[in-house]
């Protein structure tokens, strides 16, 4: 079965966008599915990690057509605004310089759904032509970014094929969108463009339970859940650190920033001379300077380790080497439908994970269910304190272990085969 794949994120791409649907292609012909990816052939993204492109399929067609990129143009103003902003992250409010209001404004209010629209009407005059000639009858849409969806959308309409779009994230709820400074006209344009998508896939695909509610309230279409997962063939054998190291692998945007958390580690510094000696805080990824500032401020600074952006290869190798593993959801409603790919990679590494995030989280439910490590919420300081130092106490015995179960589901060939099975239909 041919399956026509519209993706935005594709190696050289790096960071967490990618690995969803390279996983997907990767294991795609073991369950009878024949994959054509379709991308950009000039993308700017935010970051690359070139080691990625290792783990696309021998003979796997990957069709490329230009984009015409605003962010390029954008750039102008501000190289370094532009490429903040390209990767989600956006300073809090009375941080903001003008030119980032400025851009923040205007890729809002002007690109909508966002600043690849102009990739969607030279994709379906492209595509149209290639899914009749090649008998195309599924296409299969990945967002963010959610223009994507709109190439379904006009293939479905203009050529009758079966479409599922994917989710990533959600698209009106995502946790920067009202940071977009959207005037009332350009919200209404989001939800009106949210709707037709739901409406009119055949299938909707998403990666969490409460992403599912809630599109199941927008529109009457089919809605299942497909987390992301962990890759087998990458589990590494590695050496822990001899610190008591403390680590978060990926983004921490300004609103993902636990002052508690800081402070409950500073304390400890001061309270215990081992923890002290010991206690290592690294963050590998980009990091906002709202969060920085407030580490900072917290009294961390010489505890502090940056490592800024790595190969995903890399980052493998930190997870499994760290002794506690930390996870950071912003502290919203919006953002309790989060469950990032990261997680299933915390779970697959055995390190235990400190997870903080919004009341009634779905990685919460997972850590639960998996026995994975220990969720609070963001006002929780005592237990996040008491926490700290039971995993520290646990490091100096050396009994510090996750007993993680139950997880061989969230493997990607698992989840492609449920994916497949879905296709099939």
């Amino acid at each position: 079965m041919k399956v026509l794949i519209v993706t935005y994120y594709w190696p050289p791409a790096g960071g967490p966008g990618v690995q969803r649907w390279l996983k997907f292609v990767k294991y795609f012909r073991e369950f009878g599915i024949e994959p054509i990816v379709y991308v950009p052939e000039n993308p700017t993204y935010p970051m690359e990690d070139d080691s990625l492109s290792s783990e696309i399929p021998e003979g796997v067609t990957v069709l490329k057509h230009p984009i015409f990129e605003p962010y390029r143009f954008a750039q102008v103003f501000s190289k370094k605004e532009t490429k903040t902003i390209s990767k989600g992250i956006i300073a809090g409010k009375e941080r903001q310089s003008f030119i980032q209001r400025l851009l923040l404004f205007i890729r809002g209010n002007f690109f909508i759904p966002d600043a690849r629209k102009f990739w969607v009407n030279p994709s379906v005059k492209y595509l149209k032509k290639y899914v009749l000639d090649n008998k195309i009858e599924t296409i299969i849409t990945t967002g963010p970014p959610h223009s994507v969806h709109l190439i379904g959308k006009e293939l479905k309409n203009q050529v009758g094929v079966r479409w599922f779009a994917d989710f990533r994230d959600p698209w009106t709820t995502i946790g920067y969108h009202d940071k977009l400074k959207l005037t009332k006209r350009s919200k209404r344009k989001h939800k009106m463009l949210e709707k037709e998508v739901l409406s009119e896939a055949d299938h909707i695909i998403v990666t969490s339970f409460t992403t599912q509610k809630e599109f199941g309230a927008i529109a009457n279409t089919p809605v299942s859940v497909i987390t992301n997962g962990y890759d087998t063939e990458v589990v590494i054998e590695k050496q822990l650190d001899t610190t008591f190291t403390v680590s978060h692998i990926g983004s921490l945007l300004s609103a993902r920033n636990p002052a508690y958390l800081w402070k409950a580690m500073y304390e400890l510094t001061q309270q215990n001379e081992s923890f002290s000696k010991f206690f290592r805080l690294q963050l590998v990824g980009a990091v906002s300077d709202d969060v920085l500032s407030s580490i900072k401020a917290a009294g961390l600074s010489d505890f502090l380790e940056l490592r800024g952006y790595v190969p995903h290869a890399d980052a493998i190798k930190i997870q499994r080497s760290s002794q506690l593993l930390l996870l950071i959801e912003i502290d919203s409603k919006d953002t309790r439908c989060i469950i990032p790919g990261k997680l299933f990679e915390y779970m697959i590494s055995k390190r235990p994970i400190l997870a903080i995030g919004p009341a009634e989280a779905d990685i919460s439910k997972l850590i639960s269910e998996t026995n994975s490590g220990y969720f609070f919420e963001y006002d929780e300081y005592d237990k996040i304190k008491k926490q700290l130092l039971d995993c520290f106490t646990q490091f100096e015995k050396g009994t510090l272990v996750s007993e993680v179960e139950g997880i061989n589901k969230y493997s990607r060939s698992a989840l492609t085969e449920t994916f497949a099975k879905l296709l099939k239909q």
